[in-house]
């Protein structure tokens, strides 16, 4: 027997001042389904969720959105606040942002069930703590006295989920749940969704462009495109037969190898070389001892690694394995012992000192994960982009200055006869995609030997992705730089690194060139890696 229709939305149409964002999408789940709803940044997967809440304050809604037969559209205010939470709930992409920073995560779920299934203060509390146990964190009670800073990305996502089963819905919308977590987390958080679905027979609805999870989790999946509903099926259907272009063309971004740049022929001597590198925190021990005595967590511990011109350093782990204490360190942005050297001017390290790092830290430059979050957003892009050569290149007149910026804006892609006010314009302008090319030219502008590429993909839709992988590929063919690559991606891995290097909780538990480590890889730690970045 077909279960019974939960949510159906017919002909729903968003507009915003006007102009119309959703174009009439149909859209059917079942009771106890799991429908994937997939496509780029842009798509109107996200205000199609928060449409069937009537979450938008600002949109005009049309058409109608039938909740178990009764239309959501014409319902008051007083009753969409029931149906929130109690039968539909909503977990949104970034937990951080989600969460009340003033309360604790235990204080923020009890607030639900008193709200809303009128329980005791007391009550709520003990609930709250069986909550946060269902969805794994460890030690519960403790963690819901954590505030959300307290917690890890893993551990805040997990509270987002408890609070949103608080009230054991029958629908649970899930705004890319698990874009900001690694890859072992993702798997687990998908895993939790998957028993949670199964054992409590709600229906899902996941909004990703994850294709990876869609294939793992999904009954059925729709394609959005431009607020247009282009294809939905079965996923075994979608994922063998696309039918529409757009689908083909999210089915074949997935990163390719194909363009790697190969290993120089001759050896050439490495543009980066660690010795036993080593990073620690200082740490309050506690009680008595602590007026006295400071501890120290080992963030890093005794890695040794090189990377010489032309070739790609991978550096894969799990949240807290040591990644970005290792970039930091790199960068000069930490302290670190141990011996870490740079093939400039016969070998220099960081010393510490602004004007004595000068000319070595114009040979380093970095492009951060979030595009949007690392550029000022009071600068136009002339002089983003301008700023590394002002400063390094003091001498240079203001026409030299506006050629080369041009000309490395070009280089990634970003051509003046394209954008006529290019360099006036200021980053919101710009696409998250179009925003990673300026950040990849404000760092190539002062040429530099190395570029600390810090998950430079995670942030930006799968076609996207590509387009930023083959840029950094065809540029280092073309200037020979050395790349230290930090993501958690391994098809970003495969495509990029030529030599890899895997952390766990501060350690290098394995090293070497990357068709080994990633084709046959020896620890089993590695292996489990792999094996939940392929999940």
């Amino acid at each position: 027997m077909t279960d019974p229709v939960l949510l159906d939305l017919q002909g729903l149409r968003v507009s915003f001042d006007g102009h119309e964002v959703v174009h009439g999408i149909d859209l059917q789940i079942r009771s106890g389904e799991r429908l994937a709803l997939v496509g780029e940044s842009g798509s109107g997967k996200s205000v199609t969720a928060l449409a069937i809440l009537r979450l938008l304050e600002s949109a005009a809604l049309s058409g109608r959105v039938l909740w178990q037969g009764q239309n959501l559209l014409g319902q008051s205010e007083r009753e969409m606040r029931r149906i929130r939470g109690d039968e539909i709930a909503m977990i949104f992409q970034e937990p951080m942002t989600a969460l009340n920073p003033l309360m604790t995560v235990g204080q923020q779920i009890a607030e639900v069930l008193q709200l809303k299934k009128g329980l005791t203060a007391t009550q709520a509390q003990g609930k709250s703590v069986a909550l946060l146990a269902d969805t794994g964190i460890d030690d519960a009670p403790r963690r819901a006295q954590a505030y959300p800073h307290q917690l890890s990305g893993g551990q805040r996502q997990r509270a987002m989920v408890a609070m949103a089963l608080a009230c054991e819905p029958k629908l649970l919308l899930a705004d890319e749940p698990t874009t900001a977590l690694d890859a072992s987390l993702r798997l687990q958080m998908l895993q939790l969704l998957l028993d949670l679905q199964k054992r409590t027979g709600m229906a899902v609805l996941l909004i990703t462009h994850d294709l990876a999870l869609v294939r793992h989790f999904a009954d059925r999946v729709a394609v959005m495109e431009h607020g247009h509903l282009v294809e939905q099926g079965e996923r075994a259907e979608i994922f063998a037969r696309p039918q529409h272009p757009y689908t083909q063309g999210l089915l074949d971004s997935r990163p390719s190898r194909d363009n790697l740049v190969p290993r120089p022929q001759t050896p050439s001597a490495p543009v980066l070389e660690a010795v036993q590198l080593r990073v620690t925190y200082p740490m309050a021990m506690a009680g008595f001892k602590g007026w006295f005595k400071k501890n120290h967590f080992v963030a890093l511990n005794s890695a040794d690694f090189s990377v010489k011109a032309g070739t790609t350093l991978g550096v894969m782990g799990e949240s807290g394995s040591g990644k970005t204490s290792l970039a930091q360190a790199v960068l000069g942005l930490i302290a670190a012992q141990g011996k870490l050297t740079f093939a400039v001017q016969g070998g220099r390290s960081w010393q510490g000192s602004p004007a004595k790092d000068m000319a070595l830290r114009r040979q380093v430059q970095v492009v951060f994960q979030d595009p949007f979050g690392s550029l000022s957003p009071r600068q136009t892009v002339g002089d983003t982009v301008s700023e590394g050569l002002r400063l390094h290149h003091p001498g240079l007149a203001a026409a030299q200055i506006q050629d080369r910026v041009l000309q490395t804006l070009a280089e990634v892609g970003l051509r003046q006869q394209d954008f006529p006010d290019l360099l006036s314009r200021y980053p919101h302008a710009f696409s998250g995609g179009q925003r990673q090319r300026i950040a990849l030219a404000r760092a190539l502008i002062v040429e530099p030997a190395l570029l600390v590429l810090d998950e430079p993909t995670s942030a930006l839709d799968v076609t996207v992705q590509k387009q930023i992988l083959s840029l950094l590929q065809d540029l280092q063919k073309n200037r020979q730089m050395a790349y230290l690559l930090i993501t958690h991606d391994v098809d970003v891995m495969r495509a990029m690194a030529h030599d890899v290097l895997v952390l766990k909780s501060g350690q290098v538990l394995e090293s070497g060139p990357a068709e080994q480590v990633l084709v046959q890889p020896q620890h089993p730690y590695t292996q489990s890696l792999l094996q939940a970045f392929a999940a």
